[in-house]
């Protein structure tokens, strides 16, 4: 990683539905200037109102993360936000139309192909990292097992491992040793979702947007023709047989482990709301996006108690 921060050479403009709200959505990104961060301006409001992109902004976790300021929120960012993290921008002014982020195919590599196509412009100022040298973070959530820890090392890696109570999808591994590899890796795995779920957060009023072509979509447990008729019907999709179990979505796999690397790639965009670069080894056990944010929050709060300056671009040390 470069040590001095960076921000975009030009500004790029992405258009796609909302998953939750199914909006067509337009959103933009500019540079932003040193030490600015990531701010998320509402176009679509007025005085358009800004969010800063801050783990402590975080107000909701149900299939997506959300940022909210007040009244104003807007979710499904953690794919953008993995994405300028990975390409290592530090600084970015993002607008957007609507109260979510477009769900574009379900992952990061239409955010990663822009940033590299306008390219990067370094700043002069120093980029901050967060590193402790003699202590372990760890966040743990004794109702569902799910925990994440990172561990102290000079440079930055995950591996991380899910599980689930399904035939297709039951456990898996995936491990990322330097944000260089998340282009090639990570930036094309999709979200999932299996069909099980649709229904409730249909009730809930979620996955307005969604479809078999922003999304994985497991079916893995067998629910009458009629009814699997009217959930194709509700989403705008090709009638399925009933009878067929497996993955359902209109592009197969990219990877073998794809949605282990989708997991990844979430807690590298909801680790991009700490705010700063991090250095060490992190380990995920079933992260989610609810861990993640509690562990991003544990993170900025441990730079604070015995947080020093200790040299020039370097954040906070804890001991």
């Amino acid at each position: 990683m470069t040590n001095y921060q960076r921000t975009l050479k030009g500004s790029f403009t992405l258009e796609g539905k909302g998953l939750h709200t199914g909006l067509n959505i337009h959103i933009t990104f500019r540079p932003a200037p040193e030490n600015h961060g990531y701010k998320i301006k509402r176009t679509d409001i007025a005085g358009q109102p800004v969010i800063e992109a801050l783990a402590e902004n975080v107000s909701a976790t149900q299939r997506g993360t959300v940022l909210s300021v007040g009244d104003v929120q807007v979710s499904t960012v953690e794919h953008a936000m993995a994405a300028l993290y990975a390409c290592e921008i530090d600084n970015c002014l993002i607008e957007v139309d609507a109260p979510e982020f477009p769900i574009l195919d379900g992952s990061s590599i239409q955010y990663v192909s822009k940033i590299k196509e306008v390219g990067a412009q370094q700043q002069a100022a120093l980029r901050k990292f967060v590193t402790f040298k003699r202590k372990r973070i760890k966040v743990v959530d004794k109702e569902t097992g799910s925990s994440l820890i990172l561990l102290p090392d000079d440079s930055f890696s995950i591996q991380s491992h899910i599980s689930f109570n399904s035939t297709f999808l039951h456990k898996q591994d995936a491990c990322l040793n330097d944000l260089s590899e998340f282009t090639r890796d990570f930036a094309s795995a999709r979200t999932f979702v299996f069909v099980r779920e649709i229904e409730p957060l249909l009730n809930n009023n979620l996955v307005k947007g969604g479809d078999l072509d922003n999304a994985i979509v497991i079916y893995d447990k067998p629910i009458e023709q009629d009814k699997f008729d009217q959930l194709a019907k509700v989403m705008g999709v090709k009638r399925k047989d009933a009878n067929r179990l497996g993955y359902i979505m209109n592009k197969p796999l990219i990877y073998p482990n794809e949605p282990a690397r989708h997991k990844l790639l979430d807690i590298i965009g909801d680790l991009a709301l700490v705010g700063h670069y991090i250095k060490g080894k992190i380990i995920a056990n079933c992260p989610g996006h609810k861990i993640n944010n509690l562990f991003a929050r544990a993170i900025r709060e441990a730079m604070k108690p015995s947080a020093k300056k200790v040299s020039p671009g370097l954040i906070a040390e804890a001991v």
